[in-house]
């Protein structure tokens, strides 16, 4: 189980991306959300989506669940 966060921030495209607590481009705090632990970025990405209807895994730290 990994500690799942989502940016607060937007990217140029308006998705808020969900990292995991070990990412090298996990925000800083302030400027993230905790989201739970999980055991894969699909469960983090669909409770990131409760509050940002546009996220999306990170392309390094969670590559599966990276669409766009």
């Amino acid at each position: 189980m990994k500690k799942y966060y989502v940016n607060k921030n937007a990217q140029r495209n308006g998705d808020h991306e969900v990292h995991h607590e070990n990412c090298m481009y996990l925000p800083l705090p302030a400027n993230r959300n905790y989201l739970g632990e999980f055991s894969s970025c699909v469960a983090a990405v669909a409770e990131a989506k409760r509050y940002y209807t546009q996220s999306n895994g990170c392309k390094t730290c969670s590559p599966t669940c990276h669409t766009s």
